[in-house]
């Protein structure tokens, strides 16, 4: 619609026949053609609407007065904004944009003065709160498009209306405040729905609230809540996640969206059930459409408005519960962060933008023809011209075919997203097998002869287990559809282990999964809508029992599996660091159990990493120093959130930051931990302030606090901090000067050995130089060699007596010529020697100090070499038995004797591997 005439004139020449409305109101009204005119290069924003109506309001004495006014503006502001929109002048977020504020600015306009006539001391006076006696407003929400801020240009306006809590008004006619918000809420619609001399406002639509039409206009937030609890619906999940207070008593907003909409829109968990209550929606709308002959309905019919929306909200729906960034209500920006969370691809997403800003301009032409709310193609020949030139093209098959290529897009990405997952040729057979009594032998057989061409080894004994798992109490009190769900997916797990030797394990270890997941639905459903999910599960379990342990304490991570059908890439720590940032401090985060949910949010973030960090060691696309190296990454990055966390939590603080470290020892201060290993920490301060060491106690706590404690998603971390200063009866938090003259003076022998691998993890960078500073000061001491290697086989021997190997196999953590040889041989090499060579100092770990030692002459070249490689080995083949061990999974060390089952191997592989520690330590120690 762009011509080389620019002026104001010939814009509105150009645009006038695309608008019979435009032209019937300034042939009606001519006045209005100059203000037009004059504006015409400017949006209608928000404050130019207040300031008309501000400018009005001396003369708003009565409801006739009032609606006069409100109807006065809908008329300038539709008026610009078709010519703008029309000349090509206004995008679509400025339409969008511009309608919502009018409705917005109309609504708490009618509302004030309503509502100022109503509470008049003459008349009901004011509605107070029968408990709280505070004086009681009424909140508007606003649902569907008002609500997500992308209202159209002849839209009615779906509202609610709800107030706090129940009571009298305390007026001369005092009525309850029941009868008094629905008397004010009616008196709005009329404000704006009433069709007068002057045309309207907007239609309004009450239909959404509870009990629909026949119900009373106004409730209360007990009756809401109540109502959500027990009869709340699937759709009005759907249709709440878009609903916003916008008008009304913002101190009680809070409470509404945060206390009582959120719990009922979004779950706290993933749930995936909400594709199977999408469906039937669409199904619904579908007939309707087949019913009222709506296929040209460019919202309602095929590929139309109504879809996309489908396809974002089922993703808010299951996801939003856990990741607040998703609830928000603007359809293009749930889109957006669609596509920056990897949910759907760049290229659906681009389409699905491209279809939804052409079908909501279309919507907007259709309406500007004669004002009307309607969303259907014209059929007349001259107005399906006008539309065709209005949206730039040059005639309406032109046209046409650029609106089907956009509805055929979005049914597409819509029929992907909702397609029904389909069965296998031979799940019903599998099925129907463990659902019969086993008095039909021709079925059991059949059973057996398929489970064995399948490959597994003792068909009976699956077709017990399986039987057994119907027959569990666990299975027997479960709701209906969850056992429906469990018949659907057990023939599927079937198939997929079959493919995943060695299958009878696999079976098993997947079975043990789904009895722990079977109550929760949502994850049911996942496994039901995302089938390639399970083979992805069944890999998992074909290689680590502790992996599926792992899966089944959280199986929110099976989501992980959903996103990642790619290798893992190496994690970027600093980019994830920064994503848990925002998560933690995010705007939608609820306000009333803060820290409650940011444990939560760490807790989840932990889980994630560590278990996208398992999937690509069980790919085996990882080495174990490496994944040691990620897995220290991450619990460094927790505590430093851990422990700002705690800060900031701190009622007492004297100061912006804490003067404070911690101080990583073992495998945290070694860089080598493992899956489950808890975190040996020391905690010190450096800070002269006379409070300074009760403020760093309760840090301390706080932090230790923040990692151990159980929520409903786990814990971070155990951590063990026996390691500080006089051990478990010492402070837990020590000040950097008693802690060096402790370590100088006081200390014995092993707490030096543990200094050789300890190292500053987070806090102020200050009291880490001069922990550093200390602990090199320590081990470059002048040592007594002959003194320290006593001290140090005294010590080794008593950890041979604590760990006693009654069995022929070799266990590769405690006896001799294992690890932990490999660990005092370098510590005394370091306690020994880093006078002469500080360069021992170095908190590089065992394998390169050897390599270091070797250099130095210390020891020999080549047996430092061949230890290297046996410690390596002993370290893979620790780790190997772990994950194939069931550990316990919270991450606690392990009962002892368990522990030592997973150390404990066959010796001939490793003959010379222990031969080469053994003589390394002869070599050191002479024995």
């Amino acid at each position: 619609m762009r011509h080389h005439d620019h002026s104001p004139e010939a814009i509105l020449a150009a645009a006038l026949p695309s608008s019979r409305y435009a032209q019937r109101l300034l042939d009606s009204e001519p006045v209005r053609k100059t203000a037009l005119l004059e504006n015409l290069h400017s949006p209608f924003d928000r404050k130019e609407m207040q300031d008309h109506l501000e400018l009005k309001s001396v003369q708003i004495a009565d409801e006739e007065s009032l609606n006069t006014v409100l109807r006065d503006l809908r008329k300038q502001v539709i008026l610009r904004l078709a010519i703008r929109d029309i000349s090509g002048q206004a995008d679509l977020a400025e339409v969008m944009t511009c309608m919502t504020d009018l409705a917005e600015v109309t609504i708490n306009c009618a509302l004030k003065f309503h509502e100022m006539w109503l509470t008049q001391p003459h008349r009901f006076g004011s509605p107070r709160g029968e408990n709280s006696h505070s004086v009681q407003h009424l909140l508007v929400v606003a649902m569907g498009k008002l609500g997500g801020g992308e209202l159209n240009v002849s839209s009615d306006v779906d509202l609610i209306f709800v107030y706090p809590e129940d009571g009298e008004t305390d007026g001369a006619k005092s009525i309850s405040n029941h009868e008094f918000f629905a008397r004010l809420g009616r008196k709005l619609i009329a404000s704006l729905n009433d069709f007068t001399a002057d045309g309207y406002v907007f239609r309004v639509d009450m239909r959404l609230r509870p009990h629909g039409e026949n119900s009373p206009l106004a409730i209360s937030f007990p009756m809401l809540e109540e109502y959500f609890i027990k009869q709340g619906r699937e759709w009005e999940r759907h249709a709440w996640i878009k609903g916003r207070v916008i008008a009304g008593g913002i101190d009680s907003e809070s409470i509404l969206m945060e206390q009582i909409v959120r719990p009922f829109v979004f779950r706290k968990y993933l749930d995936f059930n909400a594709y199977e209550s999408m469906r039937r929606l669409h199904a619904q709308l579908r007939k309707e459409v087949e019913r009222r002959e709506l296929h040209d309905n460019i919202k309602l019919g095929p590929g139309g408005i109504r879809e996309i929306e489908f396809i974002t909200q089922v993703f808010q729906l299951i996801r939003g519960g856990r990741d607040v960034d998703l609830c928000i209500r603007p359809t293009l920006g749930v889109l957006q962060r669609l596509q920056k969370k990897q949910q759907l691809p760049k290229q659906a997403v681009s389409e699905l933008i491209g279809a939804y800003c052409f079908l909501r301009k279309l919507e907007h032409r259709l309406q500007y023809l004669d004002d009307q709310q309607t969303q259907t193609l014209p059929l007349n020949p001259e107005d399906q011209q006008r539309i065709a030139s209005a949206m730039g093209f040059s005639g309406y098959e032109r046209f046409m075919q650029q609106l089907d290529r956009h509805r055929s897009d979005v049914t597409r990405h819509f029929e992907l997203i909702f397609a029904t997952p389909r069965k296998s040729p031979s799940h019903d057979m599998l099925a129907y097998l463990w659902q019969a009594e086993a008095h039909d032998t021709s079925q059991t057989e059949a059973a057996a002869t398929q489970l064995s061409t399948m490959g597994f080894t003792e068909p009976e004994k699956i077709s017990e287990r399986i039987r057994s798992f119907y027959q569990d109490n666990a299975y027997q009190h479960l709701a209906e559809s969850s056992q429906q769900q469990i018949i659907t997916l057990i023939p599927m797990l079937i198939e997929t282990a079959s493919e995943h030797p060695p299958v009878d394990i696999t079976l098993e270890r997947m079975l043990q999964l789904l009895e722990k997941i079977s109550t929760q639905s949502s994850y049911l459903a996942l496994l039901l809508e995302h089938p390639h999910t399970l083979q992805r599960v069944a890999g998992i379990a074909s290689i680590s029992q502790w992996a599926s342990d792992y899966l089944g304490r959280h199986p929110i991570l099976l989501d992980e599996l959903l996103r990642q059908a790619e290798p893992h890439p190496v994690p970027d720590w600093k980019v994830l660091n920064n994503e848990l940032i925002y998560q933690l401090n995010h705007v939608n985060n609820p306000k009333n159990d803060v820290i409650e949910w940011q444990m939560d949010v760490l807790r989840h973030f932990q889980h994630a990493q560590v278990f996208r960090l398992l999937v690509t060691d069980l790919e085996g696309s990882l080495q174990l120093e490496t994944l040691s190296d990620h897995l220290t990454a991450l619990a460094d990055l927790v505590l430093d959130n851990v422990l700002n966390l705690a800060w900031s939590g701190l009622k007492k603080r004297h100061r912006e930051n804490p003067a404070f470290a911690v101080i990583g020892y073992g495998k945290l201060g070694g860089k080598e931990l493992g899956y489950a290993s808890d975190l040996d920490m020391v905690f010190l301060y450096d800070d002269d302030h006379p409070d300074a060491a009760e403020i760093y106690t309760k840090l301390g706590q706080s932090i230790n606090a923040w990692l151990t404690r159980h929520t409903s998603a786990g814990l971070l971390y155990e951590t063990d901090l026996r390691l500080r200063p006089n051990g478990a009866s010492g402070l837990l938090v020590s000040s950097m000067e008693a802690f060096a003259q402790y370590q100088h003076q006081q200390a014995w022998v092993w707490e030096h050995q543990a200094l050789t691998r300890a190292r500053f993890v987070v806090g102020d960078p200050h009291v880490g130089d001069v922990f550093e500073q200390t602990r090199k000061e320590i081990l470059c001491k002048q040592r007594n060699l002959t003194g320290l290697k006593q001290e140090i086989l005294k010590m080794r021997e008593k950890m041979l007596e604590a760990h006693p190997n009654p069995t022929a196999l070799f266990d590769i953590k405690h006896d001799r010529g294992g690890i932990i040889d490999v660990e005092f041989i370098v510590q005394y090499l370091v306690l020994g020697y880093s006078n002469q060579y500080p360069e021992l100092t170095g908190n590089i770990g065992n394998i390169a100090l050897l390599k270091l030692a070797g250099e130095l002459g210390l020891i020999e070249k080549i047996t430092a070499e061949k230890t290297r490689s046996a410690y390596r080995e002993f370290r893979r083949i620790q780790h190997r038995q772990r994950l194939n061990g069931e550990a316990d999974m919270a991450g606690s060390a392990p009962v002892d004797s368990q522990a030592q089952k997973f150390t404990r191997v066959e010796d001939s592989p490793l003959k010379e591997d222990r031969k080469a520690v053994l003589a390394l330590w002869k070599e050191v120690f002479g024995n």
